[in-house]
Protein backbone atom coordinates (compact mmCIF):
# COMPACT_ATOMS: atom_id res chain seq x y z
CA UNK A 1 0.00 0.00 0.00
CA UNK A 2 1.20 3.53 -0.62
CA UNK A 3 2.20 5.62 2.39
CA UNK A 4 2.45 9.39 1.87
CA UNK A 5 2.88 8.65 -1.86
CA UNK A 6 6.56 8.06 -1.08
CA UNK A 7 6.64 4.47 0.13
CA UNK A 8 5.24 1.17 -1.06
CA UNK A 9 4.67 -0.86 2.11
CA UNK A 10 4.01 -4.59 1.88
CA UNK A 11 4.86 -7.96 3.36
CA UNK A 12 6.85 -10.78 1.80
CA UNK A 13 4.86 -13.87 0.87
CA UNK A 14 7.77 -16.15 1.80
CA UNK A 15 5.78 -16.40 5.03
CA UNK A 16 3.34 -18.68 3.15
CA UNK A 17 3.95 -22.21 1.91
CA UNK A 18 5.06 -22.20 -1.71
CA UNK A 19 7.00 -25.21 -2.93
CA UNK A 20 5.28 -25.15 -6.33
CA UNK A 21 2.76 -22.88 -8.08
CA UNK A 22 -0.34 -24.75 -6.89
CA UNK A 23 0.75 -24.48 -3.25
CA UNK A 24 1.77 -20.83 -3.71
CA UNK A 25 -1.51 -19.78 -5.31
CA UNK A 26 -3.56 -21.74 -2.76
CA UNK A 27 -1.76 -19.91 0.05
CA UNK A 28 -2.31 -16.53 -1.58
CA UNK A 29 -6.01 -17.18 -2.15
CA UNK A 30 -6.38 -18.25 1.47
CA UNK A 31 -4.58 -15.29 3.07
CA UNK A 32 -4.13 -12.31 0.76
CA UNK A 33 -7.78 -11.12 0.50
CA UNK A 34 -8.12 -11.10 4.30
CA UNK A 35 -4.86 -9.22 4.78
CA UNK A 36 -5.73 -6.69 2.10
CA UNK A 37 -9.17 -6.09 3.58
CA UNK A 38 -7.63 -5.57 7.01
CA UNK A 39 -4.79 -3.18 6.18
CA UNK A 40 -5.74 -1.57 2.87
CA UNK A 41 -9.52 -1.72 2.36
CA UNK A 42 -9.79 1.49 0.34
CA UNK A 43 -6.71 1.42 -1.88
CA UNK A 44 -4.85 -1.08 -4.02
CA UNK A 45 -2.43 -3.30 -2.13
CA UNK A 46 1.06 -3.96 -3.48
CA UNK A 47 2.54 -7.37 -2.82
CA UNK A 48 6.04 -8.68 -2.12
CA UNK A 49 5.82 -11.95 -4.04
CA UNK A 50 8.02 -14.96 -3.43
CA UNK A 51 8.18 -17.64 -6.12
CA UNK A 52 10.33 -20.73 -5.86
CA UNK A 53 12.06 -21.82 -9.06
CA UNK A 54 9.52 -24.61 -9.49
CA UNK A 55 6.60 -22.19 -9.01
CA UNK A 56 8.03 -19.64 -11.44
CA UNK A 57 8.58 -22.32 -14.09
CA UNK A 58 4.98 -23.52 -13.73
CA UNK A 59 3.69 -19.97 -13.76
CA UNK A 60 5.55 -19.49 -17.03
CA UNK A 61 3.47 -22.24 -18.59
CA UNK A 62 0.53 -20.06 -19.58
CA UNK A 63 -0.82 -19.17 -16.14
CA UNK A 64 0.78 -15.75 -15.76
CA UNK A 65 -2.12 -13.82 -17.29
CA UNK A 66 -4.63 -15.66 -15.13
CA UNK A 67 -2.67 -14.77 -12.00
CA UNK A 68 -2.49 -11.12 -13.05
CA UNK A 69 -6.26 -11.10 -13.62
CA UNK A 70 -6.84 -12.63 -10.17
CA UNK A 71 -4.65 -9.98 -8.55
CA UNK A 72 -6.63 -7.26 -10.31
CA UNK A 73 -9.88 -8.77 -9.02
CA UNK A 74 -8.47 -8.53 -5.49
CA UNK A 75 -7.32 -4.93 -6.12
CA UNK A 76 -3.73 -6.10 -5.64
CA UNK A 77 -0.55 -5.93 -7.68
CA UNK A 78 3.11 -7.00 -7.44
CA UNK A 79 5.97 -4.50 -7.26
CA UNK A 80 8.75 -6.43 -5.51
CA UNK A 81 9.80 -10.06 -5.33
CA UNK A 82 12.00 -12.18 -3.08
CA UNK A 83 14.35 -14.14 -5.29
CA UNK A 84 16.63 -15.34 -2.47
CA UNK A 85 15.19 -18.81 -1.58
CA UNK A 86 15.31 -20.89 -4.78
CA UNK A 87 13.64 -24.06 -3.48
CA UNK A 88 11.18 -25.02 -0.78
CA UNK A 89 11.22 -22.66 2.23
CA UNK A 90 8.84 -24.32 4.70
CA UNK A 91 8.22 -27.61 6.47
CA UNK A 92 11.68 -29.16 6.00
CA UNK A 93 15.26 -28.20 6.91
CA UNK A 94 16.52 -25.27 4.84
CA UNK A 95 19.58 -24.10 6.82
CA UNK A 96 22.53 -23.18 4.54
CA UNK A 97 20.73 -24.65 1.52
CA UNK A 98 18.86 -21.34 1.24
CA UNK A 99 21.95 -20.22 -0.72
CA UNK A 100 21.65 -23.11 -3.21
CA UNK A 101 22.19 -22.52 -6.07
CA UNK A 102 24.49 -19.58 -5.46
CA UNK A 103 25.52 -16.79 -7.85
CA UNK A 104 28.38 -18.87 -9.31
CA UNK A 105 25.78 -21.01 -11.13
CA UNK A 106 23.70 -20.59 -14.26
CA UNK A 107 20.68 -21.90 -12.33
CA UNK A 108 20.70 -18.81 -10.08
CA UNK A 109 21.20 -16.48 -13.06
CA UNK A 110 18.41 -18.04 -15.15
CA UNK A 111 16.00 -18.12 -12.20
CA UNK A 112 16.58 -14.43 -11.51
CA UNK A 113 16.19 -13.37 -15.14
CA UNK A 114 12.95 -15.38 -15.34
CA UNK A 115 11.62 -13.65 -12.23
CA UNK A 116 12.38 -10.24 -13.75
CA UNK A 117 10.39 -11.11 -16.88
CA UNK A 118 7.47 -12.19 -14.71
CA UNK A 119 7.70 -9.13 -12.51
CA UNK A 120 7.76 -6.87 -15.56
CA UNK A 121 4.57 -8.56 -16.78
CA UNK A 122 2.76 -8.49 -13.43
CA UNK A 123 3.60 -4.99 -12.18
CA UNK A 124 1.54 -1.92 -13.12
CA UNK A 125 2.86 -0.06 -16.14
CA UNK A 126 5.58 2.45 -15.37
CA UNK A 127 6.11 1.30 -11.77
CA UNK A 128 9.62 0.83 -10.33
CA UNK A 129 10.24 -2.81 -9.39
CA UNK A 130 12.91 -4.84 -7.64
CA UNK A 131 13.97 -8.36 -6.70
CA UNK A 132 16.04 -9.20 -3.61
CA UNK A 133 18.64 -11.93 -3.87
CA UNK A 134 21.42 -13.89 -2.18
CA UNK A 135 24.69 -12.17 -1.11
CA UNK A 136 26.65 -14.17 -3.73
CA UNK A 137 27.23 -17.34 -1.67
CA UNK A 138 27.80 -18.86 1.78
CA UNK A 139 31.21 -18.37 3.42
CA UNK A 140 31.50 -21.78 5.09
CA UNK A 141 31.43 -23.61 1.75
CA UNK A 142 34.89 -22.31 0.81
CA UNK A 143 38.18 -23.37 2.41
CA UNK A 144 40.59 -20.84 0.96
CA UNK A 145 40.69 -17.15 0.14
CA UNK A 146 41.53 -18.06 -3.45
CA UNK A 147 38.29 -20.05 -3.74
CA UNK A 148 36.31 -17.17 -2.26
CA UNK A 149 37.85 -14.67 -4.67
CA UNK A 150 37.01 -16.94 -7.59
CA UNK A 151 33.40 -17.21 -6.38
CA UNK A 152 33.19 -13.44 -5.89
CA UNK A 153 34.42 -12.89 -9.44
CA UNK A 154 31.96 -15.38 -10.93
CA UNK A 155 29.10 -13.95 -8.87
CA UNK A 156 29.90 -10.44 -10.06
CA UNK A 157 30.00 -11.62 -13.66
CA UNK A 158 26.54 -13.18 -13.30
CA UNK A 159 25.02 -10.17 -11.51
CA UNK A 160 26.41 -7.79 -14.13
CA UNK A 161 24.68 -9.89 -16.78
CA UNK A 162 21.44 -9.15 -14.95
CA UNK A 163 22.31 -5.43 -14.84
CA UNK A 164 22.92 -5.47 -18.58
CA UNK A 165 19.54 -7.08 -19.19
CA UNK A 166 17.78 -4.54 -16.95
CA UNK A 167 19.54 -1.74 -18.82
CA UNK A 168 18.24 -3.11 -22.14
CA UNK A 169 14.71 -3.48 -20.75
CA UNK A 170 14.60 0.09 -19.48
CA UNK A 171 16.00 1.43 -22.72
CA UNK A 172 13.38 -0.47 -24.73
CA UNK A 173 10.26 -0.02 -22.57
CA UNK A 174 11.02 2.55 -19.88
CA UNK A 175 10.53 -0.01 -17.10
CA UNK A 176 13.05 0.51 -14.29
CA UNK A 177 13.91 -2.61 -12.29
CA UNK A 178 16.78 -3.37 -9.92
CA UNK A 179 18.44 -6.39 -8.33
CA UNK A 180 18.63 -5.91 -4.54
CA UNK A 181 21.56 -7.85 -3.05
CA UNK A 182 20.80 -8.87 0.54
CA UNK A 183 23.72 -9.12 3.02
CA UNK A 184 23.24 -11.57 5.88
CA UNK A 185 25.35 -13.36 8.53
CA UNK A 186 27.80 -15.87 7.03
CA UNK A 187 26.88 -14.78 3.53
CA UNK A 188 29.70 -13.50 1.30
CA UNK A 189 28.38 -10.05 2.17
CA UNK A 190 27.59 -9.49 5.86
CA UNK A 191 28.14 -5.81 6.55
CA UNK A 192 28.57 -2.36 5.06
CA UNK A 193 32.31 -2.58 4.35
CA UNK A 194 31.95 -5.91 2.57
CA UNK A 195 29.24 -4.40 0.35
CA UNK A 196 31.49 -1.43 -0.50
CA UNK A 197 34.42 -3.75 -1.26
CA UNK A 198 32.27 -5.96 -3.50
CA UNK A 199 31.25 -3.01 -5.64
CA UNK A 200 34.76 -1.60 -5.84
CA UNK A 201 36.72 -4.82 -6.33
CA UNK A 202 34.33 -6.92 -8.39
CA UNK A 203 31.09 -5.36 -9.66
CA UNK A 204 32.46 -2.11 -11.07
CA UNK A 205 35.43 -3.67 -12.93
CA UNK A 206 33.15 -6.40 -14.33
CA UNK A 207 30.57 -3.82 -15.46
CA UNK A 208 33.21 -1.79 -17.30
CA UNK A 209 33.99 -4.87 -19.39
CA UNK A 210 30.38 -5.93 -19.95
CA UNK A 211 29.12 -2.46 -20.95
CA UNK A 212 32.12 -1.73 -23.20
CA UNK A 213 30.18 -2.27 -26.49
CA UNK A 214 27.90 0.66 -25.58
CA UNK A 215 30.88 3.09 -25.37
CA UNK A 216 29.41 4.95 -22.40
CA UNK A 217 32.57 5.82 -20.49
CA UNK A 218 33.65 4.49 -17.07
CA UNK A 219 31.72 7.03 -14.95
CA UNK A 220 28.45 6.37 -16.79
CA UNK A 221 28.94 2.61 -16.55
CA UNK A 222 29.48 2.84 -12.78
CA UNK A 223 26.34 4.98 -12.49
CA UNK A 224 24.32 2.41 -14.44
CA UNK A 225 25.70 -0.50 -12.45
CA UNK A 226 24.63 1.18 -9.20
CA UNK A 227 21.24 1.93 -10.71
CA UNK A 228 20.52 -1.72 -11.51
CA UNK A 229 22.47 -3.52 -8.76
CA UNK A 230 21.29 -2.15 -5.42
CA UNK A 231 21.23 -3.28 -1.79
CA UNK A 232 18.41 -4.95 0.08
CA UNK A 233 18.80 -3.49 3.58
CA UNK A 234 17.41 -6.09 5.98
CA UNK A 235 17.19 -4.42 9.39
CA UNK A 236 17.65 -7.72 11.25
CA UNK A 237 20.78 -8.63 9.31
CA UNK A 238 22.51 -5.29 9.81
CA UNK A 239 21.56 -5.39 13.50
CA UNK A 240 23.46 -8.67 13.70
CA UNK A 241 26.46 -6.82 12.28
CA UNK A 242 26.09 -4.27 15.13
CA UNK A 243 25.93 -1.42 12.60
CA UNK A 244 23.78 1.65 13.16
CA UNK A 245 21.30 2.29 10.31
CA UNK A 246 22.19 5.96 9.87
CA UNK A 247 25.90 5.14 9.65
CA UNK A 248 25.30 2.50 6.96
CA UNK A 249 22.92 4.67 4.93
CA UNK A 250 25.37 7.58 4.99
CA UNK A 251 28.23 5.38 3.80
CA UNK A 252 26.09 4.07 0.95
CA UNK A 253 25.07 7.62 0.07
CA UNK A 254 28.69 8.79 0.03
CA UNK A 255 29.55 6.10 -2.54
CA UNK A 256 26.33 6.48 -4.58
CA UNK A 257 25.16 2.96 -3.74
CA UNK A 258 21.37 2.72 -3.79
CA UNK A 259 19.10 0.79 -1.44
CA UNK A 260 16.49 -0.90 -3.61
CA UNK A 261 14.47 -2.30 -0.75
CA UNK A 262 14.28 -2.07 3.02
CA UNK A 263 13.24 -5.36 4.59
CA UNK A 264 11.80 -4.72 8.02
CA UNK A 265 12.57 -7.51 10.44
CA UNK A 266 13.74 -7.85 14.03
CA UNK A 267 16.41 -10.16 15.42
CA UNK A 268 16.31 -11.89 18.77
CA UNK A 269 18.42 -10.06 21.38
CA UNK A 270 19.71 -11.71 24.55
CA UNK A 271 21.14 -9.67 27.44
CA UNK A 272 23.07 -11.73 29.99
CA UNK A 273 21.42 -12.02 33.40
CA UNK A 274 23.63 -13.78 35.94
CA UNK A 275 20.84 -14.10 38.51
CA UNK A 276 18.59 -15.94 36.04
CA UNK A 277 21.22 -17.56 33.85
CA UNK A 278 19.75 -21.07 33.68
CA UNK A 279 16.26 -19.74 32.98
CA UNK A 280 17.72 -17.52 30.27
CA UNK A 281 19.33 -20.47 28.49
CA UNK A 282 16.11 -22.50 28.79
CA UNK A 283 14.11 -19.66 27.24
CA UNK A 284 16.59 -19.25 24.40
CA UNK A 285 16.46 -22.99 23.74
CA UNK A 286 12.76 -22.64 22.86
CA UNK A 287 13.89 -20.83 19.69
CA UNK A 288 16.15 -23.70 18.62
CA UNK A 289 14.36 -25.30 15.66
CA UNK A 290 15.57 -27.40 12.71
CA UNK A 291 14.33 -25.50 9.64
CA UNK A 292 16.32 -22.25 9.38
CA UNK A 293 19.85 -21.13 10.18
CA UNK A 294 19.88 -18.91 13.25
CA UNK A 295 23.38 -17.48 13.33
CA UNK A 296 24.33 -15.77 16.58
CA UNK A 297 26.62 -12.76 16.83
CA UNK A 298 28.29 -10.93 19.67
CA UNK A 299 30.62 -7.95 19.88
CA UNK A 300 33.99 -9.05 21.20
CA UNK A 301 36.90 -6.58 21.52
CA UNK A 302 35.32 -4.27 18.98
CA UNK A 303 34.79 -7.02 16.39
CA UNK A 304 31.72 -9.08 15.53
CA UNK A 305 32.04 -12.78 16.32
CA UNK A 306 29.62 -15.07 14.51
CA UNK A 307 28.45 -18.55 15.55
CA UNK A 308 27.02 -20.33 12.52
CA UNK A 309 23.86 -21.58 14.28
CA UNK A 310 22.02 -21.33 17.58
CA UNK A 311 22.84 -24.88 18.81
CA UNK A 312 26.55 -23.93 18.94
CA UNK A 313 25.80 -21.24 21.53
CA UNK A 314 23.35 -23.39 23.48
CA UNK A 315 25.92 -26.15 23.78
CA UNK A 316 28.68 -23.77 24.83
CA UNK A 317 26.64 -21.76 27.36
CA UNK A 318 29.50 -19.34 27.92
CA UNK A 319 28.97 -16.03 29.75
CA UNK A 320 28.36 -13.04 27.49
CA UNK A 321 27.24 -9.43 27.60
CA UNK A 322 24.83 -9.41 24.65
CA UNK A 323 23.99 -11.86 21.88
CA UNK A 324 21.88 -11.33 18.77
CA UNK A 325 20.34 -14.23 16.89
CA UNK A 326 19.22 -14.42 13.27
CA UNK A 327 15.69 -15.40 14.23
CA UNK A 328 13.09 -13.09 12.70
CA UNK A 329 10.70 -12.29 15.54
CA UNK A 330 7.49 -10.18 15.34
CA UNK A 331 8.42 -6.53 14.80
CA UNK A 332 5.63 -5.21 17.05
CA UNK A 333 7.06 -6.84 20.21
CA UNK A 334 10.08 -5.46 22.05
CA UNK A 335 10.35 -8.04 24.83
CA UNK A 336 9.79 -11.80 25.09
CA UNK A 337 9.98 -12.42 28.82
CA UNK A 338 13.70 -12.70 29.54
CA UNK A 339 14.56 -12.03 25.88
CA UNK A 340 14.29 -8.91 23.76
CA UNK A 341 14.31 -7.98 20.08
CA UNK A 342 16.22 -5.46 17.97
CA UNK A 343 13.04 -3.45 17.44
CA UNK A 344 15.09 -0.38 18.40
CA UNK A 345 17.00 -0.77 15.11
CA UNK A 346 13.73 -0.56 13.18
CA UNK A 347 12.85 2.59 15.12
CA UNK A 348 16.23 4.07 14.16
CA UNK A 349 15.58 3.31 10.49
CA UNK A 350 12.21 5.03 10.73
CA UNK A 351 13.79 8.01 12.48
CA UNK A 352 16.34 8.30 9.67
CA UNK A 353 13.57 8.12 7.06
CA UNK A 354 11.85 11.14 8.59
CA UNK A 355 14.42 13.43 7.01
CA UNK A 356 16.21 11.22 4.45
CA UNK A 357 15.11 9.25 1.42
CA UNK A 358 16.49 5.72 1.24
CA UNK A 359 14.11 3.56 -0.81
CA UNK A 360 10.57 3.52 -2.17
CA UNK A 361 10.14 -0.15 -1.25
CA UNK A 362 9.54 -1.27 2.34
CA UNK A 363 8.75 -4.94 2.97
CA UNK A 364 7.98 -6.60 6.29
CA UNK A 365 9.66 -10.00 6.34
CA UNK A 366 8.90 -12.13 9.40
CA UNK A 367 8.88 -15.60 7.85
CA UNK A 368 9.30 -17.67 11.02
CA UNK A 369 5.70 -17.81 12.30
CA UNK A 370 5.58 -21.60 11.84
CA UNK A 371 8.61 -22.17 14.05
CA UNK A 372 8.07 -19.57 16.79
CA UNK A 373 7.56 -20.81 20.37
CA UNK A 374 3.88 -21.64 20.91
CA UNK A 375 3.12 -18.65 23.14
CA UNK A 376 4.09 -16.28 20.29
CA UNK A 377 1.97 -17.99 17.64
CA UNK A 378 -1.25 -16.30 16.55
CA UNK A 379 -3.26 -16.71 13.31
CA UNK A 380 -1.00 -15.80 10.42
CA UNK A 381 -3.30 -13.26 8.75
CA UNK A 382 -3.74 -11.50 12.09
CA UNK A 383 0.02 -11.47 12.64
CA UNK A 384 0.82 -10.00 9.22
CA UNK A 385 -1.90 -7.37 9.55
CA UNK A 386 -0.62 -6.39 12.99
CA UNK A 387 2.92 -5.96 11.67
CA UNK A 388 1.75 -3.84 8.73
CA UNK A 389 -0.42 -1.68 10.97
CA UNK A 390 2.53 -1.19 13.32
CA UNK A 391 4.61 0.01 10.37
CA UNK A 392 1.85 2.24 9.00
CA UNK A 393 1.49 3.98 12.34
CA UNK A 394 5.18 4.84 12.33
CA UNK A 395 5.58 5.83 8.68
Amino acid sequence: MRIKQKYQLTYCTNIHAGGDWEETFTSLKQHLPKIKHSVSPDQAFGLGLRLSSAASLELDEGQLQGFKDWLAQQDCYVFTMNGFPYGNFHGEPVKDQVHVPDWTTNERLNYTLRLFKQLDFLAPEGMECGISTSPVSYKHWFDSEAEKKEAFAKGADQMVRVALELFKIERASGRYMHLDVEPEPDGFLENTQEVLDYYQDYLIPEAKKAFEPFQLGPEKVEELLKRYITVCYDVCHFALAYEEPGWTFERFKATNINVGKIQVSAALKIIFNKDREEELWDTLAEFNEPVYLHQVTEMEDGKVKTYNDLPVVLEKKAPFRELRSHFHVPIFLKDYGLLQSTQDQIEKVLEYLESNFVSHHIEVETYTWDVLPNELKVPITESIARELEWMKSRL
